[in-house]
């Protein structure tokens, strides 16, 4: 019998926030055959390199949510909020909500909850009460009910404060070669000079992947309500 197959989505506030923080797992659930979706709660554009239209950056943005979910060979989802406004209201936890019950994922990715950046630390929590939403039966919304058992938060420099691996999940090197090709697609992945940040999520690829005894890995860390080991004798 063959393996059931896993849907991931991963939600960052930013276009290339999971990519950059997640892609290598994500890649490597793409090879396997999963289904990958990736929500960006803003485009991130203004980011704008200097001299450019932030309206067109916009678009490029866009645009490489998509190519990144089409080389591994799934759906790029990015909401029309602008960049550095996202508003910590029911309204969007709802439009969250609906996402998570339309895409039914195995598992959730999304941001820790302390970051320097409002975006993120706003993503946060927005998505824990999505995830709650969408799994309360008596919500009537479009789409019926649907928990996604698993929730991970991804490890990213802007989100550093207090974090602390729990989980690593490592992957081969045919995902990593796929996750670099695709999160190079984004322009500030490659051109921004205020932060390496390919060589920097290149390396931490590694770090992780030696700490895990392996080539590559990434770290994640999981709600605290929900770190415990049990066993029935030590």
């Amino acid at each position: 019998m063959s393996e059931q197959k896993v849907t991931v989505l991963a939600i960052g506030g930013h276009v290339g926030d999971m990519e950059l923080t997640a892609g290598g797992v994500l890649a490597s659930h793409a090879l396997k055959g999963d289904h990958i979706v990736t929500l960006a709660l803003t485009a991130g554009e203004r980011g704008v390199p200097a001299g450019r239209d932030v309206h067109e950056y916009r678009e490029q943005k866009v645009k490489e949510a998509e190519l990144f979910a089409e080389m591994l060979g799934g759906e790029a989802i990015v909401f029309d909020i602008p960049d550095g406004e996202l508003p910590d209201n029911e309204e969007l936890r709802l439009r969250v909500c609906d996402v998570i019950r339309r895409v039914r994922p195995n598992v959730i990715i999304t941001h820790f909850k302390n970051s320097m950046h409002k975006d993120h630390s706003t993503t946060h929590r927005i998505v824990n009460d999505a995830r709650f939403f969408a799994g309360l039966g008596p919500l009537e919304r479009e789409n019926p009910a649907f928990f996604a058992s698993r929730l991970y938060y991804a490890e990213n420099w802007e989100d550093a404060v207090d974090y602390k691996p729990y989980v690593y999940v490592d992957f081969s090197k045919e995902a990593y070669d796929l996750w670099i090709k695709a999160v190079s697609q984004h322009w500030f992945v490659t051109g921004s000079t205020s932060f390496a940040y390919l060589e920097y999520y290149k390396h931490l690829s590694r770090v992780r992947g030696i700490e895990a005894r392996k080539e590559y890995a990434e770290s994640f860390t999981i709600p605290e309500e929900t770190m415990r080991v049990l066993k029935t004798e030590l």
